[in-house]
């Protein structure tokens, strides 16, 4: 019989520490690594560059950037739920974006995944925070989702064969869209079933990602039904090569044969069934297939250079066996966007077990053969039919039905969103039970047509909505800082620049504490080429904060929340925050003295932290101090929160010696 049940999974896991406390306006930091170059992207076919170019983000809203957390581990229980049947046993992560964290197969005892022995966020979420190993369920936009690290609703519902069914739920902020999980083991299956649904319940056309991450050990030979793929570095490029052997004679098909992080997305031909698979050298290991609407697969590795070794150290711990990564997408690349019109839904049908193959057939360089003795495999094991029978069943059987017992909660913004908007979703209830603090503020708006005004002694700012509704209801509400802050954010957020200038100008009029609004207009005059004129206004932010945190107004202006005035994190959060944008900038525009100042008036906890050592070298080489720079280098920092393809570390390095850079700094992902 399967069960679906509760339990505690025990690892070395860094806290995720508390939000950025500044609203998101910029596009996310690492989106330069997902670039393609325009000469790149005029060669492409041209419903790829049509993806490509869909809908960019223009920023994070109204998402907040997670960068808390640090890189100290001691042991903690996380929640889990498993899945079980005589065959399999899957562990889930529902407070960490419903992450596969295991996949056993119990006859053999072995483990299909790769299976991160620790929990250590890094800074490769489109917002921040993310975490290796399992499989994820991205959805947003391209990149790893900005749920990566957040709780997801989840409750148990009848599978189609009348068995116990997980299903996973929540409302994706980026594209404002709901979706669902749902996982299920068939009574003696080997193989874990995964029906997946993305709903539009809006008047207007969407743009939709998603792509499903498994992480499986390196050592492995990837094999899809393809004879090409679409290879992406980071460079910027995008080319058709062939598969396995590219032009340089490597074998690319084994991860460990690739120097550098590169991504491949393979070609496959339509008509031929979907599927990826990762064997051993015996033969053996996980293949992923689905039905047809899920297109696209791709194989990414992090290369056996010093930068990949390093960011395989960076998101585990030393000594631990590298992975690689197999996936499956909506698109043929993660580059691009489809189109979901207003009313309608994508779904379909995803299935993970094990494979074993002949390994001298599938291993060996025979490629066609090597592909047909893994299909033959896999239809013995599980037919095209079969699945997409399941996908049948589950869809009009299952998908719509209730949810019964309740197993974890997710946010409260689907059901804001619900209440506002009069949606239907059967199967995803999210009820007005689950709206919190952070959705107090808007249901206001949303009962009265009024945003509450700030409470005194509030310390962080209320969460932004930006969807073109609330901008509606925050253009016809009364004009204070408050209301005038946040509709220059969803404004802003809608590429209506001079407008949210223009909002925030006035609502800086009037503000009592004037350095959120300050920030922003920070913000706007960096993105619009002012850098002087930014620097002054991030310092002005510091110093209007400084100056009222002391006081009972401490925290508090336009668009805050209730906390406590003697809140010394809060105040030292929004003041580490304001400081880092402040010295950036101070040193974007060659002022150093200013920096200096400033750096002396930060917190000492912050002037500790990795990301201010990286800062205080940049000061000291302004003030022509290589010495001292090298000399930070030597008492060694890390950067918890460092993006991926940063190469701030290389470059700095390089200012002050032509010495070969240090392992613990080399992140660099691309060719020098």
């Amino acid at each position: 019989m399967t069960t679906v049940r509760r339990a505690v999974l025990t690892l070395p896991a860094a806290p995720l520490g508390p939000d950025n406390p500044l609203p998101a306006l910029r596009a996310p930091a690492g989106a330069g690594a997902h670039a393609v170059d325009p000469r790149t992207l005029a060669e492409l076919p041209r419903d790829m560059a049509r993806g490509i170019g869909r809908d960019p983000l223009r920023s994070l809203l109204p998402a907040p950037v997670r960068d808390g957390y640090g890189r100290e581990r001691t042991p903690a229980d996380l929640d889990t739920i498993v899945i079980e049947n005589d065959r399999l046993r899957v562990t889930v992560l529902p407070g960490l974006g419903g992450r596969v964290h295991s996949l056993h197969h119990k006859p053999t005892g072995r483990e299909l995944l790769y299976r991160n022995p620790v929990f250590q966020p890094a800074a490769f979420a489109l917002n921040g925070a993310w975490f290796s190993g399992g499989v994820e369920w991205n959805i947003g936009a391209t990149g790893h989702t900005t749920l990566s690290c957040s709780p997801l609703h989840a409750a148990t519902v009848r599978a189609p064969d009348g068995g116990p069914m997980l299903r996973l739920w929540e409302w994706e902020r980026l594209r404002d869209l709901p979706f669902q999980v749902d996982l299920w083991l068939p009574e003696g299956s080997e193989f874990l079933y995964v029906g997946v649904r993305i709903r539009n319940p809006h008047e207007r056309t969407a743009p939709v990602y998603w792509w499903s991450n498994i992480a499986v050990p390196e050592d492995r030979r990837v094999l899809a039904p393809a004879d090409a793929a679409w290879h992406h570095g980071y460079e910027r490029g995008l080319s058709r090569v062939p598969v396995p052997v590219t032009e340089d004679g490597t074998d690319r098909t084994y991860p460990l044969n690739s120097t550098h992080a590169a991504d491949w997305f393979y070609d496959l031909p339509e008509g031929r069934r979907r599927w990826i698979a990762a064997l051993d050298a015996d033969g053996t290991g996980l293949v992923q297939t689905s039905t047809d609407p899920l297109r696209g697969r791709k194989l990414f590795v992090w290369g056996t250079g010093r930068g990949g070794r390093r960011w395989q150290e960076w998101l585990t711990e030393p000594g631990t066996p590298g992975y690689a990564e197999i996936q499956a997408g909506l698109a043929r690349t993660q580059l691009e966007h489809l189109e979901l019109a207003a009313g309608a839904e994508f779904s379909w049908l995803e299935a993970y077990g094990p494979i074993a193959a002949d390994p001298a057939t599938a291993l060996g360089e025979d490629w066609s053969a090597a592909r047909a003795d893994v299909e033959r495999s896999l239809s013995g094991a599980l037919p095209r039919a079969a699945v997409d029978a399941a996908y049948t069943a589950w869809r009009e059987g299952a998908a719509d039905l209730a949810p019964e017992e309740v197993l974890a909660a997710g946010s409260g913004w689907g059901a804001l969103e619900v209440l506002r908007g009069g949606h239907d979703l059967p199967g995803t209830p999210f009820p007005e039970s689950t709206l919190g603090p952070d959705q107090e503020p808007w249901r206001e708006l949303l009962r009265t047509g009024v945003l509450p005004a700030p409470v005194n002694g509030a310390a962080h700012l209320i969460p932004p909505l930006v969807a073109s509704p609330w901008r509606d209801m925050l253009e016809t509400a009364p004009a204070d800082p408050t209301t005038e802050y946040q509709l220059g954010i969803a404004q802003w957020h809608a590429g209506d620049r001079a407008q949210a200038v223009r909002s925030w100008e006035r609502g800086l009029k009037e503000a009592g504490t004037r350095w959120p609004l300050l920030y922003c207009l920070a913000v706007a005059d960096r993105e619009d080429g002012h850098p002087e004129r930014a620097a002054d206004h991030f310092t002005e932010a510091f110093a209007d904060h400084e100056a009222t945190a002391g006081g009972a107004e401490a925290a508090t202006g336009p668009g805050t929340t209730t906390a406590g005035a003697d809140d010394d994190e809060g105040r030292a959060l929004v003041a580490t925050a304001l400081g880092r944008e402040a010295l950036d900038a101070l040193l974007a525009v060659d002022r150093p003295d200013r920096a200096r100042a400033l750096w002396h008036r930060l917190p000492d906890s912050a002037r500790r932290r990795g990301a201010f050592r990286l800062i205080e070298v940049r000061l000291l080489l302004a003030e022509r101090r290589p010495d001292e720079a090298r000399a930070v280098f030597d008492a060694g920092f890390e950067v918890a929160d460092l993006r991926e393809g940063a190469e701030v570390l290389g470059e700095l390095w390089q200012r002050f010696t032509d010495e070969l850079l240090p392992d613990a700094y080399e992140f660099r992902m691309r060719p020098s």
